[in-house]
């Protein structure tokens, strides 16, 4: 059965919402970097295939993160080399230093993206780093990507919430935000990683930057409260929002944590508010329950089980 069997929702255009939202599709890097079983590499290439025909136009392909540590994704030059890169879509991928920036350049990438922590614990886990000091990680790897002319988007993760120091002071995100878009990026993430964020959290958050429109959001549904802080940050001017095909992701920080904003479920809200975004949900619900079935499993997305079954 198709969505537009059972109904698409009403549509009513909210106040001070924005015309249109660009969603950034983490699928296949964040939503498949999880999985224990490596999926191969022709399914990922016809993942992304699927996703450019259903409308993405930001579609993060995979990270340049040392094999050892992510083997789901030891295959990116493989991937990248066998990409049909499609005209208006964007590939970016994720470098974690130098290194990875090299071998990104060699792949012919156009758009890059780090990963920073709002908190000491998680700079120390992730990144072997201190707080102050993955700056200086950092500062070589964007110099070098803006020279080369790459975009560069910066990931800040546990904005609210860290499973080790508990809540997050709002000043001590908004500082290492700012001090990532001195670097250079052109875009933050502000991700809650462990998903207890709450609609109030957000709005305190955002209003802490200068500029809203170098911000994206990155919200985990630990709580089902990805959607609700969605919307919080709509309103706050946010106008671009991460999320990942069929809810695919987990967070291995938190044992209950049920994986990222599913697409489909972000784009039912989207529609049902007169929000454009260009992806359209009938492809985007079959590319996810086919990508279900090579997992093994039923889709998260409350949208696609209830349009798919």
């Amino acid at each position: 059965m198709g969505a537009r069997e059972v109904g698409l929702p009403d549509r009513v255009v909210g106040e001070d919402l924005p015309d249109r939202v660009t969603i950034w599709e983490v699928g296949p890097r964040d939503g498949l970097q999880n999985e224990d079983s490596v999926v191969p590499v022709a399914v990922k290439l016809e993942f992304l295939d699927r996703l450019a025909d259903a409308g993405g136009t930001i579609l993060e392909a995979t990270s340049f993160v040392h094999p050892k540590w992510v083997p789901q994704l030891a295959d990116a030059e493989e991937l990248l080399a066998g990409l049909d890169r499609r005209p208006g879509v964007e590939y970016p991928v994720l470098v974690p230093n130098e290194r990875g920036l090299d071998r990104a350049l060699k792949a012919g990438v156009s758009h890059i993206a780090i990963f920073a922590s709002a908190t000491e614990t998680f700079a120390n886990k992730n990144l072997n780093s201190t707080l102050d000091d993955q700056f200086g990680m950092f500062d070589p790897v964007v110099a070098r990507a803006k020279a080369e002319g790459l975009k560069v988007r910066g990931y800040v993760s546990m904005c609210f919430g860290d499973p080790w120091e508990g809540p997050v002071p709002r000043d001590q995100v908004v500082g290492v935000g700012k001090k990532l878009l001195d670097l250079g990026c052109d875009q933050l993430s502000l991700g809650d990683t462990i998903g207890v964020a709450t609609p109030g959290q957000v709005t305190g958050l955002i209003s802490g930057f200068d500029r809203v429109d170098q911000l994206a959001v990155h919200f985990h549904d630990t709580y089902g409260q990805a959607l609700s802080n969605t919307y919080a940050a709509l309103l706050a001017g946010v106008r671009t929002v991460d999320s990942s095909a069929g809810g695919l992701g987990g967070c291995p920080y938190a044992e209950s944590a049920t994986g990222n904003l599913a697409t489909e479920d972000l784009v039912w809200m989207l529609d049902g508010l007169g929000i454009a975004h260009g992806v359209d949900l009938d492809k985007l619900c079959d590319t996810s329950a086919w990508m279900a079935e090579r997992l093994g499993r039923p889709s998260p997305s409350r949208v696609v089980r209830a349009l798919r079954g």
